[in-house]
């Protein structure tokens, strides 16, 4: 790292820079080994992160896009509420620093004395989890038809959840007594307790291996250092003004297509991101909070500057994202919004990509399967007697990453805004009475190209039991594009009982029943004509000796 205002030498601002972010990975680790629920212990839908005082990002585990870009709202909502040391804050309302109901968050202050209620606060351990169920008109709260915010799920502001030390058992109640499963999300929120709990641990050790001002220092130098590189970053691309546009498919109320459009504005090492012209909010819950718009926005930005740079709140302070108040990406209360945080976010890393492709050729990728077709299975093991035991399955399919200006594009992962692992067969099985039939790559599926996009996904799970079944899913009828005359990926497509279903639909489901899930794949790179003349040359001089090649 280069000079900094905070006296500390470069190697020993390296390895501060390199313990914080270990504190956050190890925060992760204590999460995901310590959850119940597959959705965290097999899929990681989770996220950790350090924060210092003022509520700035000092250090993330690289965990999922669309959680980190949005925790600092999370912090700046507690920050409002007088937080002291000993405190956990629990919270998941959107409209109060949360992203979508199922995604809670939970925030607590660090003090160099943990015993210490009146100490001062020296930063935040912070960590937000994707629960299988929050309550809310259908198991998994990820309802298709939801009109309001309140159908969703419970809605917690930031809340005290332990108070000086101390579970609030009255708070514990209120929130048990709101979801499905209440044990499984006892022993998920316990997990988060855990890692926020290591995050103090670890932080404390480190203020006494460096002393509080050398720590204090380190935080302001590696948020210098990470904004003095991405504006250098940004200062490489041409200054100009870009703009795209996309559509979401519909909002699960109807099927009318849903316009997001974008100018994107270059200007030396800054970056102004302006959605006017997008749709107002939507009857449905494909609205998305101001925090997971600008979190898309920062990923986006992420990926077309150097992905060494240390993720902090430097990285976002080059960056301005301009929505209008009432939007389809900045929507008043109660709008519905659990779909936004899925899948209206793809389609922003979509149109933001789109804008940027000629700005920045070289780093721009074709459209991945821009959706993480969401699959929600819940009710009782039993068939819905209440005798059985809940359960509430979810998971995001992969599916193409779009075709890269030197490379084909990934099979069957997944893109954009989510980084999740999928769900063992063996362990979704043993959790769920469910079976997978068949889960496989979809041949053809990737856009032809130079570089050909990748293959989509094909899931097909069987119901043991009565269920209700959630879709939210996008790329069923607009297809990933291609991009400098790639062609595009295939579109996806959802199945129920062998019959084809809308994108966003909830249904009642018999036993016995199979449902399919085929994801979109990603947009070819380049005329494919191109790839059969690179392929010709490669021919051409494979078994050549090195002589032969020069000559």
């Amino acid at each position: 790292m280069n000079d900094n205002k905070s006296g500390l030498d470069a190697v020993t601002l390296e390895i501060i820079r390199n313990q914080l972010e270990g504190v956050a990975e190890e925060m992760g680790e204590v999460l995901i080994t310590s959850a119940y629920s597959p959705n965290i212990k097999e899929r990681r839908d989770c996220s950790t992160a350090l924060f210092d005082s003022t509520g700035r990002l000092v250090a993330q585990a690289e965990h999922i896009p669309v959680h980190l870009g949005a925790m600092p709202e999370a912090v700046d909502a507690v920050l409002d509420e007088n937080p002291h040391p000993g405190d956990v804050f629990v919270l998941n309302d959107p409209f109060a620093g949360g992203t979508h109901l199922p995604d809670i968050t939970t925030v607590s202050p660090i003090s160099l004395d943990e015993n210490d209620e009146n100490g001062d606060i020296i930063g935040y351990a912070v960590s937000r989890a994707h629960h299988a169920d929050v309550g809310g008109m259908t198991p998994g709260s990820m309802p298709a038809g939801a009109r309001d915010i309140h159908q969703e799920g419970l809605r917690l502001p930031p809340t005290r959840l332990v108070e000086s030390g101390e579970i609030n058992a009255d708070v514990r109640e209120l929130i048990l007594a709101n979801v499905r499963n209440e044990r499984e999300r006892w022993a998920d929120l316990r997990a988060q307790l855990a890692a926020n709990e290591r995050g103090g641990e670890r932080l404390r050790s480190l203020l006494t291996e460096h002393g509080r001002d050398e720590l204090l220092g380190a935080f302001d130098a590696v948020i210098d250092y990470s904004r003095e590189r991405v504006a250098s970053e940004l200062a490489a691309l041409p200054d100009g003004t870009w703009e795209a546009s996309d559509v979401l498919e519909g909002d699960g109320v109807t099927d009318a297509d849903i316009p997001i459009e974008v100018a994107v504005e270059l200007d030396g090492g800054q970056v102004r991101v302006d959605f006017a012209g997008t749709a107002r909010q939507v009857a449905g819950n494909l609205n998305a909070p101001l925090a997971v718009a600008k979190s898309a926005v920062y990923f986006v930005v992420r990926c077309v500057t150097d992905p060494e740079i240390p993720p902090n709140q430097g990285c976002y302070e080059p960056i301005e994202v301009r929505v209008p108040s009432g939007s389809l990406l900045n929507p008043d209360a109660p709008a519905a919004v659990v779909g936004g945080n899925v899948e209206t976010s793809q389609r922003v890393t979509d149109v933001t990509f789109a804008a940027l492709a000629d700005a920045a050729p070289d780093v721009v990728p074709a459209g991945g399967q821009g959706t993480m077709n969401n699959l929600t299975i819940g009710g009782r093991t039993d068939g819905g007697n209440s005798t059985g035991e809940e359960f509430s399955y979810y998971e995001t399919i992969g599916g193409g990453f779009g075709a890269r200006p030197e490379k084909d594009g990934m099979d069957g992962v997944q893109v954009g805004m989510t980084n999740t692992l999928n769900t063992p067969v063996e362990a979704l099985e043993a959790a769920y009475p469910l079976s997978v039939e068949r889960y496989a790559l979809r041949p053809d599926s990737g856009g032809a190209g130079r570089y050909r996009g990748g293959l989509g996904i094909e899931r097909s799970v069987t119901l043991g039991t009565d269920a209700t079944v959630s879709l939210l899913t996008e790329r069923r009828r607009t297809a990933p594009r291609g991009i400098a005359g790639g062609a595009d990926g295939a579109t996806g497509e959802n199945l129920i009982g062998g019959e084809e279903v809308p994108a966003k639909t909830t249904r009642e489901v018999d036993a016995g029943t199979t449902v399919t899930v085929r994801t979109p794949g990603g947009g070819g790179h380049g005329d494919l004509d191109e790839r059969d003349a690179a392929l010709a040359e490669r021919d051409r001089t494979d078994g050549k000796t090195d002589t032969e090649e020069r000559s």
